[in-house]
């Protein structure tokens, strides 16, 4: 399966190689082999001297390597590849399970270098395990079965490796409320039941470093008596953390470090510090002061994040052994860490041995490569060659599953730089949870090695020395050879006047820059000639006329990419006769002033219309807009009276039209608002015309004021009296229509007095003052 898969990663490294020279190259006009090659990763440079000819470019050299190849460059092609160079020294051993050790890269930028990495997992690797306990009141039982673990514990380890070592720490939570009760006497015992022992709470304690010695670890658990808090979750990140960061006084070593981690409930996480009013974050560092966590009510617990990466730093693999009632929540944990393990915990702890084989089995066979932290511009992938012909491609770590002992796998590792770097850089490439470690050193190739030759007195004229292919020249010369001299200017100053604008090439891409001055190329053909300040121009590039330059030299020559005419010709390839007979309107006039007569056609200006060039369909009428010059032409009255022959130089009068049929016939409204009739005629050039006009203005009378005024006062005294006669009216009609209604409710008034059972009739009572009752 080895060979199969160095046989592979062989063929992987051909094909890249082949794709590689494959690349097309982006040229943004390099003029030096470093920024050639800086251009992308396809970018090659050719270093032969006299690969480019007199007025070309240097930038020419810069292609990919098959068009230099054509272009006739064989053996001065320049093409940086990136490269690794492992350090092949030593093989893999019981301790050492990952080769090569180190590795050196050059990168040229977006160009790959890929190395093989080999692991074997080997027998007898030293294992640490570190037994972090849950002394909470609901673990009393669990401890009782724990204290008995030792020889077992060790005896267990040493089936897998016979270079074990176990520790021992536990834990419990904050000493602040709303954690723990802070009353003297719950200090002192926090059992919830009296006549039970408790030894005071703590954040974490460090019981036993690692040892090889089961007696040990059983004397030092026993001491241990069960604690109490107030809250379900305990302070175990607390614990873990102090474990991962204090590793000179836990004892780890360069071995499978494995933290097992036992509780029947969750754990406090950053945030909830704040409930004890403890608000200063967890700072990352080791805090054990005669092994007990001293400052755990100083600082906050730590955050889920800041415990995984401790983790990974340190290289522990934690194994969590919890109870049913939280196995999900652990799991979940899990997941944010890379090598963990979750096993369900009896409530007495009783199966903890063999979750601890299960959990080690599991995760030492699971292989995970991975990586420091990358700078920005450094790009990684891995491919894995697992067990079983298993074959996982561009992966942003490598990993396999169910690795067994003296199973060999490889990885494949890719790394690409996005740009040029100038210092060192080191990454460091470990399988999680064992302690080999690759340290890669990585350089960039972004420099050109031309392996030039010993200087001759006579490259560059003795005025340079070569460099990949070009000369470069003392201050003073420039050129090609060194043979030109600047006079102060810089070459790019002298290339400047060999250009038209800043867009176009040198000297039109048709001659060279010889000290500031284009020397346009020659050709065979002796009637084809290349000239101008910028080699532009040429003789041959005009339009044909009967398959024939200028239709001949009979009729005309090229100049510049224009047709030339001799006397008797005219048109753009001189293939019309010089005539105007066609282009004379009926009064003889020239396209009648208003055109170019080009063979034998009028060439209207914008606005008129061929044949002649007389109609304007898109023009003003031109009454209105000449109303103000026929004024004061005609009657010497308006705005441009004072000033009307200056104002008004196209508009002449005439006399009558019988020799100017075609006028047109008008009438405006002057300055005065009198109407104006007159017939205007449009003359030959451009807005010149000549008119006739009626001598009499039609002007508007001027208003009655005596009947206006009159008029307006009968208006409003007949107005007035309409108004009180619709008053008067509308008061008559009210007045009947409410006497109308007055009558009607008199006619229902009638009665009989006799059918009114109210009514009764008078009585006369008559008091004599004198009378008393005798």
């Amino acid at each position: 399966m080895l060979h199969h898969s160095f046989f592979l990663l062989s063929g992987a490294g051909l094909l890249f190689l082949t794709t590689t020279l494959s690349l097309e190259c982006p040229k943004y006009n390099p003029q030096t082999c470093q920024k050639c090659i800086q251009s992308g990763p396809g970018c090659a440079w050719c270093k032969t001297r006299d690969f480019t000819k007199v007025g070309e470019p240097d930038s020419i050299r810069c292609d990919t390597v098959q068009q230099l190849k054509k272009r006739g460059c064989e053996n001065g092609i320049i093409f940086p590849i990136s490269y690794a160079n492992s350090d092949t020294s030593g093989q893999p051993s019981e301790n050492k399970q990952m080769h090569p050790s180190k590795v050196t890269l050059r990168l040229r930028p977006d160009q790959p270098a890929t190395f093989n990495v080999t692991f074997r997992r080997g027998e007898d690797y030293p294992i640490d395990l570190y037994y972090l306990m849950d002394l909470s009141y609901s673990m009393k039982d669990d401890l009782q079965n724990v204290k008995k673990l030792g020889a077992d514990l060790l005896q267990a380890l040493n089936k897998i490796t016979n270079k074990a070592r176990i520790g021992f720490g536990a834990f419990v939570d904050k000493t602040v409320l709303p954690f723990v009760n802070t009353h003297p006497e719950k200090l002192q015992n926090p059992c919830p039941v009296k006549e039970t022992n408790c030894q005071p709470p703590f954040a974490y304690r460090h019981v036993l470093s690692l040892t090889d010695n089961a007696a040990q670890f059983r004397e030092e658990v026993g001491k241990q008596d069960i604690s109490g808090n107030l809250d379900a979750p305990e302070g175990g990140l607390d614990a873990m953390m102090q474990a991962a960061v204090c590793g000179s006084k836990i004892g780890w070593n360069n071995a499978t470090r494995l933290l097992v981690y036992t509780t029947d409930d969750g754990f406090h996480f950053a945030g909830d510090g704040k409930l004890g009013a403890i608000l200063t974050p967890y700072d990352g560092s080791c805090h054990l002061e005669e092994n007990m966590y001293k400052k755990s009510n100083e600082y906050d617990y730590p955050s889920v994040g800041q415990l995984v990466q401790k983790l990974e730093e340190n290289n522990i693999q934690p194994i969590f052994a919890v109870t049913s009632k939280v196995v999900d929540t652990y799991r979940k944990l899990s997941e944010m860490i890379p090598k963990s393990a979750v096993g369900e915990l009896r409530n007495d702890s009783s199966n903890i041995i063999q979750l601890i084989q299960d959990a080690y089995n599991n995760l030492s066979s699971k292989i995970i490569l991975d990586h420091s932290p990358l700078p920005d511009f450094i790009k990684i992938t891995y491919d894995s060659f697992c067990p079983n012909r298993i074959h996982i491609k561009d992966k942003p770590r490598g990993e396999c599953d169910n690795v067994k002992i003296n199973d060999e796998i490889l990885f494949q590792v890719k790394i690409t730089a996005t740009k040029c770097f100038d210092n060192q850089t080191t990454l460091a490439i470990r399988p999680l949870g064992f302690t080999d470690t690759l340290t890669v050193n990585m350089r960039s190739r972004c420099n050109c090695d031309c392996d030039e030759k010993l200087p001759d007195p006579s490259d560059c004229s003795g005025e340079g020395k070569i460099d990949c292919g070009i000369c470069r020249c003392n201050s003073g010369f420039t050129g090609k050879n060194c043979d030109c001299k600047t006079g102060g200017k810089t070459s790019k100053e002298l290339e400047k006047s060999c250009r038209k604008d800043n867009a176009s090439v040198i000297c039109s891409g048709l001659g060279d820059c010889v000290c500031g001055q284009c020397v346009c190329h020659t050709s065979e053909d002796s009637k084809k000639h290349i000239y101008g300040t910028f080699c532009e121009c040429d003789n041959m590039n005009c339009e044909l006329h009967n398959g024939r330059l200028c239709g001949g030299e009979d009729r005309g020559y090229c100049d510049c990419g224009k047709c030339i005419c001799n006397t008797g010709f005219d048109g753009s390839a001189c293939q019309c006769k010089n005539s105007t007979d066609g282009c004379k309107n009926i009064r003889g006039s020239v396209c009648s002033g208003r055109g170019t007569c080009r063979c034998n056609t009028c060439e209207c200006k914008s606005r008129y219309q061929p044949p002649f060039c007389e109609e304007c369909p898109g023009c003003s009428s031109p009454c209105a807009k000449h109303i103000s010059c026929v004024e004061c032409r005609a009657f010497e009255t308006g705005p441009f009276q004072k000033n009307c022959s200056k104002a008004c130089p196209n508009i002449h009068l005439k006399k009558d039209k019988s020799d100017r049929p075609s006028g047109r016939e008008c009438k405006e409204k002057d300055s005065l608002n009198c109407w104006i009739s007159y017939t205007i005629f449009q003359e030959d050039g451009d807005e010149v015309y000549s008119l006739t006009f009626h001598p009499e203005k039609e002007c508007p009378q001027p208003p009655n004021i005596a009947a206006i005024v009159g008029g307006t006062i009968a208006g409003v005294a007949l107005i007035g009296l309409l108004l009180l006669l619709i008053c008067r009216l509308v008061t008559e009609l009210i007045d009947r229509r409410e006497y109308s209604r007055f009558e009607k409710e008199k006619a229902k008034a009638k009665w009989n007095e006799a059918d009114n059972p109210l009514f009764k009739s008078a009585t006369t009572t008559v008091v004599n003052p004198r009378f008393n009752g005798q």
